[in-house]
């Protein structure tokens, strides 16, 4: 009885310790549900069970706050695994895991339905429609003062309500995306004028008429009795109507105590609207018969008796407004967008060949793509897209990757891999299915340039920020530059059209466009070439690097070797030694011991040797070492004939001193040397040859040319090393580096001052992590490796002298638009106040700079 007393004690104390850091184990698991519809009432049976994988659990205090966030909606409940990263959760029928997953993003933590909850869904796919359940259960503040919900979750519920029941059990809608409870894209650009606002339908309405206020304003000719009037009368739906979405910004900037980008141009628009009418009822500009003669400088305009109207200033701003935002979309486009129009849809049917549980004889059944399960083997007609990740079992032909690296084919044979988004150019396939939904190669891409965009969207959120500063500073100098044109010329006419110059000719959207514009398609061409870039920090790193460091296995080599010879000790026979060394690197993955088993294999099936070697040699207690070595008791037969048990080590030296006589003269021949030991001595040396990539050379010597230093790291002895880097022109070595000191060696180059890029394949993983860069060499197939800064889905090494040059480049595009931005600022600044700058010849350079900025940047998907 006392140890349970004691335990329970523990317990309590355990529990009051876990609420310090913001653990409750006692708060309630039960919610009420109030559903004000009373045809559709909730039962508390209507439960669905499915289990959710958490990325960014980091500790306890994250478990709990997971939980909570989850639980916040009505009737959730939740039991999260902290090893796993696993929550399974219990939750209304009409609360979809979408919604759920959605709440946790907004926190900062990624989540996705486990592969058996995909399938569990999509054979129950009827599940009601949640949008009522999300309007009666929406947090608070989430309608506006006046009881409707903002725009955007509006148009997001009328999606919902619209899709169909698989599409919102499944979690997607019909152009295949997930269902997201804010889109965030554009979830950073409060301050720009609403897209949806600006229509061609606005264009053509503010051109028709503007056309003739323009031509009565500028020619006399046609200015008839009370023309002044008739302009005014065009120019008010202009300035209403057509110029709403600018105003639109400038109040929302307002209320959000920021200023909209537009906004300058949305009150200069105003401005030369009510100064043309002040001037028309309290000037001789309103009567019968007068005719304006307008100048194109401040300090030529006559006094106020004479007047000047500026309607052609309110309606032509807003035609060039108009026509530059709508001409901008074309560059806006976005990588993600683009694939949506050819992605995969859950709903697409797949013929499945499965056996029957009865006859067992294999079947064809036709199913959707969201009900596909591991295992499985499917058929990809001719010209199909691929829509699962797995590996040729059937047929071959030529594959065609669609959404990285365009254009890019490969032949595909039994046993090659394929990934989900590929096109089938040839003949009919039969893929055995590995990974499918959320799991497959294509969705984590679509993962990394979705985290990449919203890091991109929060530096553009900073830069839009920073240039509506410009806005308030506008306004302010007008203000000042109308006062003091109006003291020095006792003009007023002149100094609003100086001031009004001033208001019409700052370009904050040039310069919030400077760098986030061209950093983004900079990362999105980087994507189509097969280059995934974390986000647009790293593309500024990368251009800083000035040091490429390789690994050689697996970067330089193409990772099939091959065994060039097997020299054995004085008194010691070959085949022995290469039987062993077999025997030993059996478990091992690596390329050098794929290449000892295959010649091990290859001369026991030729029988060389005779009888007196074993065909197989059994191995105990094998272990591999901090520095690589394979050690093991082996059985084999001793100079007598007697067999006999000995620890034998397959290593490969580091050092010349590790190596004496005939062998050491051996080991630094030729090829990569490993030696085989037994009993306490050396038995041989096996030398390895390594194949070099076919363009290793020229783009080791295009990094060389753009001034980059290139160094390769390697176990192997110096001289060896040396002779490799040789032959494709690598500027240093670093030698005989242990795998277990890699980064060691990579930290070193770092602290010497040098900005280093490491390039490696999955087995240097610590490497990447010291580096400023770390790219991580190969096929892509992993992308949740955080260690890597960038990800290749190249095998070339092209592709690092490319990935070099882009980064160049978009840095460079990025450096010249922030001077072109500033520039053009205060150059047309001082223009206007000097009175040199017409109103309306403003607006179109304030229009061009923007475009101008948009056109630089556009650039970059040409490279």
């Amino acid at each position: 009885m006392s140890e349970l007393n004691s335990v329970g004690q523990s317990i309590a104390e355990a529990k009051q310790a876990a609420a310090k850091i913001g653990i409750n184990y006692d708060r309630p698991r039960s919610h009420q549900i109030q559903v004000t519809d009373s045809d559709q009432p909730w039962r508390g049976n209507d439960l669905s069970s499915y289990g959710l994988e958490i990325e960014g659990l980091n500790n306890a205090a994250d478990v709990s706050q997971v939980i909570g966030i989850l639980e916040q909606s009505p009737g959730v409940q939740v039991s999260l695994n902290f090893l796993t990263s696993v929550a399974w959760v219990t939750a209304p029928d009409v609360v979809s895991p979408s919604f759920l997953i959605e709440k946790l993003k907004e926190h900062g933590f990624e989540a996705q339905l486990t592969a058996g909850s995909l399938q569990r869904r999509a054979r129950h796919r009827d599940k009601p429609d949640h949008s009522r359940f999300l309007r009666e259960h929406r947090p608070v503040g989430a309608s506006r003062r006046y009881g409707r919900l903002p725009r955007s979750e509006e148009l997001r519920l009328q999606r919902l309500k619209s899709a169909t029941a698989p599409e919102r059990s499944s979690g997607f809608l019909h152009s295949g995306r997930p269902i997201s409870h804010r889109d965030e894209s554009t979830g950073y650009e409060v301050l720009f004028t609403a897209r949806e606002l600006i229509t061609k339908w606005r264009l053509i309405v503010s051109f028709i008429f503007t056309l003739p206020v323009l031509l009565m304003s500028y020619n006399e000719n046609f200015q008839f009795d009370y023309w002044q009037y008739v302009c005014l009368a065009l120019a008010t739906p202009v300035v209403t109507y057509c110029a709403w979405p600018f105003h639109r910004a400038a109040l929302g900037g307002f209320r959000r105590g920021m200023s909209a980008l537009d906004a300058a141009s949305s009150l200069a628009i105003i401005a030369a609207y009510c100064w043309s009418i002040f001037l028309l009822v309290c000037t001789p500009a309103g009567s019968l018969g007068w005719e304006s003669t307008p100048s194109l400088f401040a300090y030529d305009y006559r006094r106020i008796t004479d007047g000047e109207l500026f309607l052609d200033v309110a309606c032509g701003t807003t035609v060039f407004l108009l026509f530059g935002r709508i001409l901008s979309r074309r560059t806006r486009s976005n990588l993600l967008e683009d694939w949506s129009e050819r992605d995969i849809n859950p709903n697409d049917t797949v013929t499945v060949v499965r056996r029957d549980h009865k006859t067992g004889k294999p079947t064809r059944v036709v199913l959707p793509v969201s009900e596909v399960r591991n295992g499985d083997d499917i058929i990809v007609p001719t010209g199909a897209m691929i829509s699962v990740d797995g590996f040729v079992i059937g047929g071959a032909g030529e594959v065609e990757h669609t959404f990285i690296h365009n254009g890019t084919r490969h032949n595909v044979k039994v046993n090659s891999k394929v990934f989900a988004g590929s096109l089938n150019r040839g003949g009919p396939l039969k893929v055995r299915v590995a990974k499918t939904g959320s799991q497959t190669r294509l969705a984590g891409i679509r993962r990394w340039l979705s985290k990449a965009t919203q890091y991109s969207n929060r530096s553009t959120y900073v830069a839009t920020k920073s240039a509506s500063m410009l806005v308030p500073a506008a306004l302010t100098i007008a203000v000042i530059d109308f006062g003091l044109w109006w003291l020095i010329s006792n003009n007023l006419n002149s100094a609003f059209a100086s001031a009004l110059a001033v208001l019409a000719s700052v370009g904050p959207v040039a310069m919030a466009l400077s760098t986030s514009l061209a950093m983004r398609l900079g990362l999105e061409n980087c994507a189509r070439k097969g280059i995934l870039v974390r986000n647009t920090e790293m593309m500024r790193n990368l251009d800083d690097v000035d040091t490429v460091v390789f690994n050689r296995v697996g970067t330089l080599a193409t990772g099939e070797s091959t065994v060039e010879s097997v020299t054995a000790a004085r008194g010691e026979d070959s085949e022995l030694v290469l039987r062993v060394a077999g025997a030993l690197a059996m478990e091992s993955t690596h390329p050098a011991s794929r290449a000892i088993v295959r010649a091990a294999r290859e001369a026991r099936d030729a029988g060389t040797g005779g009888d007196g070697i074993p065909h197989w040699i059994d191995v105990d207690d094998l272990t591999v070492t901090n520095t690589g070595s394979f050690v093991g008791m082996v059985t084999i037969p001793n100079k007598d004939g007697d067999m006999v048990t000995v620890q034998a080590e397959l290593w490969r030296p580091r050092e010349l001193s590790e190596l004496s006589g005939h062998l050491g003269t051996v080991a630094i021949s030729g090829g990569a040397p490993l030696i085989v030991d037994w009993d306490g001595k050396t038995r041989g040396v096996i030398l390895l040859h390594d194949t070099l990539k076919e363009d290793a050379e020229e783009s080791i010597e295009d990094l060389e040319s753009m001034g980059l230093e290139t160094i390769m790291i390697s176990r192997d002895i110096y001289p060896v090393a040396r002779k490799f880097a040789d032959l494709i022109g690598v500027s240093k070595v670093l030698a005989g580096i242990a795998p277990g000191k890699k980064d060691l060696a990579v930290r070193s180059v770092h602290t010497a001052g040098a900005n280093v890029a490491m390039i490696g394949d999955s087995s240097v993983l610590p490497c990447l992590k010291v580096a400023d860069v770390g790219v991580l060499f190969g096929k892509g197939e992993s992308l949740q490796t955080k260690e890597a800064d960038v990800v290749l889905f190249r095998d070339d090494v092209k592709s690092i002298p490319e990935m070099m040059a882009l980064a160049r480049r978009v840095s460079a595009v990025a450096d010249r638009n922030i001077v072109f931005a500033w520039a053009y600022n205060i150059a047309a600044m001082v223009a206007s106040i000097a009175g040199i700058l017409h109103p309306m010849i403003a607006t179109l350079l304030m229009v061009g700079s923007s475009l101008v900025i948009e056109g630089l940047s556009s650039r970059v998907r040409n490279f």
